[in-house]
């Protein structure tokens, strides 16, 4: 899965992208990876459920 990084109004922001051509990118900041992280498995349960 590609990662681009960027910037939004002078915070930064990571992209991840489904492929090369991916027009609606998941992209959030470090506040927000932040609570990504601290919840990951969590997350991580949630994906997996069917």
């Amino acid at each position: 899965m590609p990662v681009e990084y960027g910037e939004y109004k002078g915070n930064k922001l990571i992209k991840l992208l489904r492929n090369e051509n991916d027009k609606y990118p998941f992209s959030f900041g470090k506040s927000k990876a932040r609570l990504i992280v601290e919840n990951f498995d969590e997350i991580k349960k949630f994906a997996e459920e069917e």
